[in-house]
Order: structure tokens, then C-alpha cells, then sequence
């Protein structure tokens, strides 16, 4: 088991779920060479320093460890390579356009979740609102959930920063995912249900005659629309639905599986009657055998030639075409080259019609 390019590149997630635990895999050398991919990758922490359960989760709201403040955040997505946490809203190339955004990261170890509000209580019996934030977050009950098809643990908080008189070892429930908000319809932007069930397509009338006759008169009417009188505002026949259709669905990719797998059958069957028809002393096993070898190679001879014919293509044609023709032109030109072939009067030249003549006389 190895980890895949895609599976790194696609490392940050917004997903507060987690599939697996391919995150603990080593990455590959390879996969952090600069000159091939981005920076993130190159900073992927090692295999013993990443975090296998992952309490900071998108959705979850959190305070960065050390400010003072106690500024909430909202997570937005999470690297599980680079145990890096992104914030929501926090741009570090605001008034950039050139740029790319990049949203504020921090480590998952600065990230403390928020828990809610207590009532402090003062000195001076006066009281307040305080937010609490969880110190020390662990783990129970990991199991796997067949159902959902991922892993599910309870978030115990086991420390709180402030302190706070409850129990230790209560539950963080995780973020609620927000609903999907559906708009009620408007009059102004929506189709009305009397729109929708209306029925708009009106056939062209061309002639009450047989369908496949209508089907050629209405494409020649297309490539030559005034050699019969037809109106060409009109909507499409009816009759193209087969040809327009897509032909790579699964119904007609079975269909034609069908086909040829009776296909295939039914000549196999034919060879091993034509063999058993005329033994010629040979047992019915060896008729057998010899009908599936020239089942197979009738097979074979279908798929090469099945082959030969898919390389044959237009482009090709043509080409093979422009090549005879230019072969046959060379060929033309140089006999006639030939034949008009002069030779200049030089000494010692020998020529066959004069030579004879002379010894003749």
C-alpha cells in the first residue's frame, strides 16, 4: 500500500470525517521535489509526528494557544500531512489579485476548541461571562462504523483553560454540518407546474406516407431544402431519436454485448456440426477439437480484420491516397524522362540499330 500523487495533492480537506488512516503513510521522496510540485507537499512533517485521531475538525471553532485575546476562529479545512489547521477568513494576500489567496494556517498543537460561555464568579460577588476553551483534548470508543463507512471517536475533554468546577472527562460533541437552505420558489425566477406539464412539440405534417420514406425526405430537405416543399421552422422529426440517442449507455452497451456473445455461440455451434457431419475417420473428440481450432482462429481473423479497419480511418485513407498518387506521378515522370532521354555525339558510342545495319552490309 502506497500513497498516490492525487491522494497528496488532495491532502487538504474540508471534510470533518475521517476514511482512513492512509495520512500515516510515508510520502515518496519523489512526490517533494520542488521542481514538480507545490510547497505544501515539501513540508509534510514525519511519519512518527503526525496525528492519527484528529480532534480539530473543520466546522469546529478554536482559539490559537498564547493570544491573549482569546480571538475565536472557525476552522476551515486541515492538512493531515502537515498537521496544519486553516483559519476562515483569514487572507494572508488580501490586496493581492495577482496572488493566489492563502488562507491563515497554524499548527494543531496551538489550537485549543472552544466550549462555550460559564459564569465567572467574583470576589466582589460580581459575575461575568467567560468563554472556556479546552486545554486537553483525548480520545475513546474509536471503532469503525460500517453504516457511515468511516471512522467515529468521542472527544473527551480531560483539561479546560480557565478551569471550571464540572467534572473532568465530559464529551465535546463535534460541529453540527449547516443544512441546506432551500429557497422558497418565486414567482419571478421559477417555472409554474402548468408551464412545466404543458406540452409544446407540434410534428411537422410532410406526408402520411411510410415512416422510413418520411425520415429521407425530411433529410434531404435539410441538405437541399428547395427540392421539396417543407417548412424549415419546423421542429425535428421524431424519427431521429435513434440516430441522436447516445449510443455509449449501458442498455445499448448489453444490447450489443447480447449480440455478439449469441453471435459467437451460434458459429461456434455451426463449425462443430459442419464437423461432425463428415468424420472422415476421425472420432467425434477429434471433430471436436478441430471445430474450436478453426472456431478460434475465424475469431482471430474477425478481430484483425476488425482492427485493420478502425486503423483505417479517414485521415488515414486520404493519405495512403495522396502517397499512391504521388508515387504513381514520380513513377510517370521519370519514364517519361527516360524516354526522352538525348545522348550527345561522342566517340566510341555504340549504338544497336546502326551497328547491326552495318554488319548486315
Amino acid at each position: 500500500m502506497s500513497l498516490t500523487r492525487a491522494q497528496v495533492q488532495r491532502a487538504t480537506t474540508i471534510s470533518p470525517w475521517t476514511r482512513d488512516f492512509r495520512h500515516l503513510l510515508p510520502v515518496p521522496r519523489h512526490f517533494q521535489n520542488r521542481q514538480t510540485w507545490f510547497d505544501p507537499v515539501t513540508k509534510a512533517v514525519r511519519v512518527k509526528d503526525r496525528i492519527k485521531f484528529w480532534n480539530v475538525v473543520p466546522g469546529d471553532q478554536i482559539c490559537i494557544r498564547g493570544d491573549a485575546r482569546k480571538t475565536i476562529h472557525e476552522v476551515l479545512s486541515i492538512n493531515r500531512f502537515t498537521n496544519r489547521v486553516y483559519l476562515k477568513g483569514g487572507n494572508l494576500h488580501e490586496g493581492k489579485p495577482y496572488k493566489t489567496p492563502v488562507n491563515r494556517s497554524v499548527h494543531y498543537s496551538r489550537c485549543q476548541l472552544y466550549i462555550g460561555e460559564r459564569l465567572e464568579e467574583k470576589a466582589d460577588k460580581q459575575s461575568s461571562m467567560m468563554s472556556v476553551f479546552a486545554r486537553r483534548v483525548g480520545v475513546r470508543d474509536p471503532h469503525w462504523n460500517p453504516i457511515l463507512y468511516r471512522w467515529a471517536w468521542k472527544r473527551v475533554v480531560l483539561a479546560t483553560d480557565p478551569r471550571v468546577s464540572e467534572k473532568k472527562g465530559f464529551e465535546l460533541p463535534w460541529p453540527q454540518q449547516e443544512e441546506r437552505d432551500h429557497q422558497e420558489p418565486n414567482a419571478m425566477m421559477d417555472t409554474t407546474p402548468e408551464t412545466v406539464r404543458e406540452i409544446t412539440y407540434k410534428p411537422p405534417v410532410l406526408s402520411n406516407i411510410h415512416s422510413a420514406v418520411t425520415e429521407k425526405a425530411y433529410l434531404r430537405t435539410l441538405f437541399n431544402p428547395s427540392a421539396v416543399q417543407f417548412d424549415p421552422s419546423a421542429p425535428m422529426e421524431v424519427h431521429l431519436t435513434k440516430e441522436l440517442s447516445n449510443p455509449h449507455s449501458r442498455a445499448k452497451k448489453q444490447a450489443r454485448w447480447q449480440a455478439a456473445t449469441k453471435r459467437r455461440n451460434s458459429l461456434f455451434k455451426k463449425f462443430i456440426a459442419k464437423e461432425l457431419t463428415n468424420l472422415s475417420g476421425r472420432s467425434v473428440r477429434d471433430a471436436r477439437a478441430e471445430a474450436a481450432f478453426k472456431y478460434r482462429q475465424k475469431l482471430e481473423d474477425e478481430r484483425r480484420a476488425e482492427k485493420k479497419r478502425r486503423w483505417l480511418t479517414k485521415e488515414r485513407v486520404a493519405k495512403l491516397e495522396r502517397k499512391s498518387k504521388r508515387k504513381a506521378r514520380k513513377a510517370e515522370k521519370q519514364k517519361e524522362k527516360l524516354s526522352q532521354l538525348v545522348l550527345r555525339d561522342a566517340p566510341n558510342q555504340f549504338i544497336p540499330g546502326k551497328s547491326a545495319k552495318r554488319q548486315g552490309a
